[in-house]
């Protein structure tokens, strides 16, 4: 029997990256996991024999449909993982409004939505595990330490980090624990993008932008999408049962300098 056998999980951002990496993990432990993107993410939950449902985290009604679909289908809700997001590099002065306002409208009101229509479906069924519910926001380095060209990605992680705080002293006494992780420079999707960005603007040579990524982190590497997907797994089980209102840097030592 798997540590999360007999729960439910809803993966947010789960099509692929971070996010099919965290569904398998919960799935591998037992859980039964809903796989929700605007992505096609039917792929994902049929390899965990999950479920996928189409969801926009930026709109109330899909959060609202993304939870009862978990109950229907699986009965209800045990575990949350905000993890849909995005990301892009912009000096100060470019950076827009509008874009400032999608990016916080996605990483950040996404999560406040997630907190909201779901941690009381979690509460539901709490009593049932001896660690209770669990939501793992997603935030970022980039919530805990400033870089530059990236304000609006650095803004919409600190508050997911904040968020995460208030939500869990708010639901402690309902046995629902809310805890971030805060990823390093990941090899993802999302990230490989963003290197290419960044070597045709600069003119670098292929993959040295990543190369530099590596670098940036004491052991020497970028981190893998089972380096994330196996602290959440930690963070939604009865091992983490005394555990809430944290958050779990998982960087390889780069916010140690």
């Amino acid at each position: 029997m798997g540590e999360l056998s007999g729960r439910v999980a809803l993966v947010t951002g789960g099509a692929r990256g971070l996010g099919a990496a965290a569904a398998k993990a919960l799935a591998a432990k037992g859980a039964k996991v809903v796989v929700s993107d605007v992505r096609d993410g039917t792929e994902t939950a049929a390899a965990i024999d999950g479920a996928f449902v189409k969801h926009d985290v930026t709109s109330e009604e899909e959060w609202i449909a993304a939870v009862q679909f978990a109950k229907d289908k699986f009965g209800g809700l045990d575990i949350l993982v905000n993890n849909a997001g995005v990301f892009w590099m912009m000096p100060l002065p470019m950076e827009t409004l509008e874009n400032f306002r999608k990016m916080q409208a996605i990483n950040v009101e996404g999560v406040f939505l997630g907190l909201k229509h779901c941690i009381p479906a979690i509460a539901e069924r709490a009593h049932l595990w001896d660690g209770g519910g669990a939501v793992v926001n997603l935030s970022s380095v980039a919530g805990i330490v400033g870089a530059p060209n990236i304000i609006a990605y650095n803004a919409s992680k600190g508050a997911v980090r904040l968020m995460t705080k208030s939500a869990a002293l708010e639901y402690a006494a309902h046995k629902v624990r809310v805890n971030s992780v805060h990823p390093g420079i990941i090899d993802t999707p999302m990230m490989a993008e963003a290197a290419k960005v960044i070597e045709a603007t600069t003119g670098q040579g292929a993959n040295a932008t990543r190369d530099q990524f590596a670098t940036r982190h004491p052991l020497g590497r970028m981190g893998r999408d089972i380096d994330i997907a196996n602290a959440v797994a930690f963070l939604a089980s009865d091992a983490a049962a005394f555990i809430t209102g944290s958050e779990l840097v998982v960087d390889g030592g780069m916010t140690a300098i």
